[in-house]
């Protein structure tokens, strides 16, 4: 397993077991719980939820990324909304992509913790 397959992974082990009072966690939350260390520490920390963005658009599964903000306001990052509409998963339209956000974010919350092949209906 590479180093960035090792740190996605244990992205994806933080957000399931972070209990659901401190979701969304900010971007340097997330970081600092994966003990990355600068430089660059935003930017592996999402190098690491975009690739769990494909994985989980594979699987047909909603985005645990969405568990993730930035501390700038409520929403993810734009390269996270960028990446939803590449994979076909958001509108294109700006306007109706925080709508979809929430959404997702609900599904992802409810998903946490279910087998890993599993899907919701």
């Amino acid at each position: 397993m590479t180093h960035d397959a090792a740190l996605s992974a244990w992205a994806r082990c933080l957000l399931e077991a972070a209990p659901e009072a401190t979701l969304p966690l900010t971007y340097q939350q997330l970081a600092d719980a994966l003990g990355l260390a600068p430089p660059r520490t935003i930017q592996r920390t999402a190098r690491a939820l975009e690739a769990l963005m494909r994985e989980d658009a594979d699987r047909g599964r909603p985005f645990i990324a969405a568990l993730v903000v930035s501390r700038r306001g409520d929403l993810p990052q734009q390269g996270f909304f960028d990446l939803a509409v590449e994979l076909g998963r958001f509108p294109a339209d700006p306007g109706r992509q925080a709508a979809a956000y929430r959404e997702e974010f609900t599904q992802a919350l409810a998903a946490r913790g279910s087998s890993p092949g599993s899907r919701r209906p």
